[in-house]
């Protein structure tokens, strides 16, 4: 949990007294579709959704100083290092994972990228308190 939650915390209050003085920041927590359970990972769950309940309370005292707080839940990010742990390139379970997801395709880093720029963008001042899932749908089905 000091990983997840510890970091987030001590991150966020490093750069809070700046983004106070600007009266504007950006806060976005990278969580995971874990966060709604998954077998074998009970630790790992349970700091995930710890950091979107952390990010919803953030969201309520830091808004009225211009300050967002949002997370990123992604689904099954294939060409990441975590990933390939525990299922190697080239592998049938590859095909088989992506079967299950809605587009029928596993993630790339990249779709992680355009949901965090998207939550740090200025424009996005209006969002807060939310968590956007690039999972290709598995956040909102049983893969």
């Amino acid at each position: 949990s000091q990983v997840h939650i510890g970091a987030a915390i001590s991150l966020t209050q490093a750069v809070l007294p700046q983004m106070k003085t600007q009266q504007f920041g950006r806060i976005v927590l990278i969580t995971s579709r874990a966060a709604l359970g998954l077998q074998t990972r009970t630790s790992y769950s349970a700091t995930k959704s710890g950091m979107m309940g952390m990010a919803r309370t953030w969201a309520l005292e830091l808004g009225q100083h211009g300050i967002t707080v949002n997370t990123v839940a992604p689904g099954p990010i294939q060409d990441t290092e975590m990933f390939e742990a525990v299922i190697p390139p080239g592998s049938e379970k590859i095909n088989t994972l992506a079967a299950g997801i809605p587009v029928k395709r596993l993630g790339r880093s990249e779709d992680v990228a355009h949901a965090v720029d998207f939550l740090l963008a200025e424009a996005s001042g209006f969002i807060t308190g939310q968590t956007i899932s690039p999972s290709g749908g598995s956040f909102v089905g049983a893969m």
